[in-house]
């Protein structure tokens, strides 16, 4: 018993003395340092001019690294000019505005719009020329009769035939010699006839 609880009392010691291992990996965040530049000297300057789209200005611009100067000027499209000077440095912005010209409004007048008349159209009649075609010369052929020769035909000779008359030579018979028939009278009674009797026929009556 005193084996158990002792166990016991060790396994709960272990159990707080065990730290759970930490995985997590550690990134320190990078650190940047700021790089400065001193202000260099500059200057430039351009100028737009575009009549279809009524764009007119232009700008220019210098600095010496302390003291920034420049101007500007752009087309209104009141009919005046904007001329803007400006002035930067280590006390602020300074600007001159000044125009030029004078401000036109004209009236608008709305559009009267005309109907289009088109003339018509004037379509000549065509000319198509008359198609000469020349008439075929054909050459009339010629043709020339053919000449055959009569031919020429030998009348064949034939020669008579000989025939020469066959000679039979004359048969010879012997007679026969038959002796004479020895024939018996026949004895014939004398037939005895009687008279014979006819009787009247008789005919019927129409």
């Amino acid at each position: 018993m005193k084996f158990i609880v002792l166990a016991a009392v060790l396994a709960v010691a272990a159990a707080n003395f065990y730290k759970a291992a930490e995985y997590a990996p550690k990134y320190e965040a990078p650190k940047y340092e700021e790089v400065t530049y001193a202000p260099q000297p500059y200057s430039f300057g351009y100028d737009v001019q575009d009549k279809e789209s009524y764009t007119d200005f232009d700008h220019s611009e210098k600095a010496d690294g302390k003291v920034t100067s420049g101007s500007y000027r752009v087309a209104l499209p009141d009919g005046r000019t904007q001329i803007v000077s400006y002035q930067a440095d280590e006390n602020g912005y300074n600007a001159d505005v000044k125009y030029e010209g004078e401000a036109q409004y004209p009236e608008y007048k709305e559009p009267q719009y005309k109907a289009a008349s088109y003339p018509a159209p004037a379509y000549p009649a065509p000319a198509y020329p008359a198609p000469a075609y020349k008439a075929p010369a054909y050459k009339a052929p010629e043709y020339k009769a053919p000449a055959y020769k009569a031919p020429e035909y030998k009348t064949p000779s034939y020669p008579a035939p000989a025939y020469k008359a066959p000679s039979y030579p004359a048969p010879s018979y012997k007679a026969p010699s038959y002796p004479a028939p020895a024939y018996k009278a026949p004895s014939y009674p004398a037939p005895a006839y009687s008279a014979p009797v006819y009787k009247a026929p008789s005919y019927p009556k129409y």
